[in-house]
């Protein structure tokens, strides 16, 4: 069940929807000995080969729509199709489900920060998720620190808990340097530049980036300028609020969604990564960015240690002048450091890859559905 899966070019075509597209994708090659359907709603989304594709007739313009049609049609639709186990992608489970049930939990973020969502939001997310990992036989997590959070704050038995890491697509990769420079000066960046990649909204942390951005710019001898790649998400006013404060406009460049035909050029243009989230599931930004060679600073909380292992300078996501030292460090410091964490990276992100989540899923639905694994 992928009602969260979305083609869109917003923030609702980012994580969950990577996860949903690539699961799919890849699952019928790693389980051939299963047959696979996907029950989503967005109207432009083509199945896979080996995925028999059931979608909603109607793409409802509010989240009440798609609750209503994943919690009433796609119990329907599973009953209907004889499906012996239902795979949520993204925190839920029909209450009315017969099939034998697994469920993806990518973060608890509305639990951690409950006022960063809108009410309505916040309460569905807890409720159904809660309601969900009872019911479900098997919970992925994304991450240790997911699962920690899972077994913590919901309760859910460790034995129930399976960490399946989400992989990084092969089109993230180091590029010419040659292409990749035309490709720049087509788009119109800077030779060079910080990097961030996020949707905009309180969890990504974009205040205190922007904070350690101007201390960084008062004591660099050549600042760079701030690129800032991200959908509109909620709560995201004030960042550019900020910007505004700090007179950085003329510094700091909003891309907006970043589409992901754009993505691996960005970061094989880009100097240095910087994402100091709050809280992450995962954090695919990370892993996506040491997979094109790209030297990586992020938060020493949640799952990131996890994702950046030893390839990535990590920083207290509070401290903005710890940020901001770590960024002039790598900017203006030694350069055989950014070598030696662009070489760690790309080992580290080969730990990452779809092909191997896909398989580690499928001997999980194996496992809840009593069958030899095919």
């Amino acid at each position: 069940m992928a009602t969260l899966l979305s083609t869109a070019a917003n923030y609702r075509g980012a994580g969950i929807h990577q996860y949903s597209q690539a699961l799919l994708a890849h699952l019928p090659q790693q389980a051939p000995g299963f047959q696979f359907h996907a029950l989503v709603m967005d109207q432009a989304y083509q199945a896979p080969p080996g995925v028999r594709l059931h979608r909603a007739r109607w793409a409802p313009a509010h989240p009440l729509g798609r609750i209503l049609w994943e919690q009433t049609r796609a119990a329907w639709v599973a009953r209907r199709a004889h499906l012996d186990l239902l795979h949520g992608l993204a925190y839920a489970l029909p209450l009315a489900l017969a099939a034998k049930g697994v469920v993806t939990v990518h973060d608890l973020t509305f639990l951690h920060f409950p006022h960063a969502f809108p009410r309505f939001r916040q309460r569905y997310l807890a409720a159904m998720t809660a309601s969900s990992c009872r019911r479900a036989q098997a919970v992925l997590a994304d991450s240790r620190a997911t699962a920690h959070d899972l077994q913590r704050l919901l309760g859910v038995p460790s034995a129930k808990i399976h960490v399946v890491y989400p992989g990084v697509d092969p089109r993230y990769r180091p590029l010419p340097a040659d292409q990749v420079e035309s490709y720049r000066q087509r788009q119109g960046w800077p030779p060079a530049f910080l990097l961030t990649i996020g949707t905009l909204e309180p969890r990504k942390n974009h205040l205190t980036l922007i904070e350690a951005y101007a201390h960084y710019r008062r004591q660099a001898r050549n600042p760079l300028p701030l690129l800032i790649g991200g959908g509109k998400g909620w709560f995201y006013e004030q960042i550019f609020q900020r910007v505004r404060a700090l007179h950085l406009e003329k510094e700091v460049h909003f891309l907006g969604f970043v589409p992901w035909e754009a993505l691996s050029w960005l970061y094989n243009a880009a100097t240095l990564f910087i994402y100091p989230s709050l809280y992450e599931g995962f954090g695919l930004p990370v892993a996506e960015a040491m997979a094109c060679g790209l030297p990586v600073i992020t938060s020493t909380i949640s799952s990131l240690p996890e994702v950046a292992g030893d390839a990535a300078i990590t920083v207290d996501p509070h401290q903005p002048r710890a940020l901001a030292q770590a960024i002039l460090q790598l900017t203006e410091g030694d350069p055989d450091q950014r070598a030696v964490l662009r070489e760690q990276g790309l080992r580290q992100a080969q730990r990452f890859r779809w092909p191997r989540t896909a398989l580690e899923t499928a001997r999980i639905y194996a496992r809840v559905l009593d069958t030899p694994y095919a």
